[in-house]
């Protein structure tokens, strides 16, 4: 009996440790840790392009958020993970659907982050397959560190360039409006 209830046990944690959410093709974590801070799914939604999934994307943070702007303005760490669902999403779209989600959520006025920006697209020069992740970690006070696969490409310092690169998603004028409900909750 002692064994079957220490069996039951460590399957439970088990469970909880690796629980695991789908989101279109993709499967997600339902916790993520980064620099022993554990960030729980807000929420989720996936990317379609004339019907096809491109990526799904999750917004993980230690509260929990239903709004845009509170999500923008917090100085807490949170992360943006990206999950690529297609073939047709390579490293040199994604270089190039970055480079205009900053254009437009910035209005056009990039100036101040056009060096970071820079250095942020370097970081999605290698090639890119079907399940790979990035995770773009924003860590409090700091800055945002880019992870594809579970391993550190860069880090972009700056809690200016964490609110840019958040507002591609979470903006007034998203990438994705599926997306943007789905991180923020609102999907379902």
């Amino acid at each position: 009996m002692k064994k079957i209830f220490t069996l039951s046990i460590l399957l439970v944690l088990t469970t909880i440790t690796t629980a695991q959410i789908r989101v279109g093709d993709a499967v997600v974590p339902y916790k993520v840790t980064f620099e022993g801070e554990e960030l729980t799914l807000n929420g989720a939604g996936v990317r379609k392009v004339l019907g096809v999934e491109t990526y799904s994307g999750g917004l993980y943070t230690v509260n929990k958020y239903s709004d845009d702007r509170s999500v923008l303005d917090a100085d807490e760490s949170m992360s943006i993970r990206l999950v690529i669902n297609s073939k047709k999403v390579t490293n040199k779209r994604m270089v190039k659907v970055f480079r205009k989600g900053f254009d437009d959520a910035m209005f056009g006025n990039t100036q101040s982050l056009d060096a970071r920006i820079d250095k942020f697209l370097e970081l999605f020069g290698s090639s890119t397959q079907i399940n790979d992740f990035y995770d773009l970690v924003y860590i409090k006070g700091k800055g945002i560190r880019t992870f594809k696969n579970g391993e550190e490409v860069g880090y972009i310092e700056g809690r200016d360039f964490k609110y840019a690169l958040f507002k591609i998603w979470l903006g007034n004028e998203p990438a994705c409006k599926l997306i943007k409900g789905g991180m923020l909750g609102q999907n379902g």
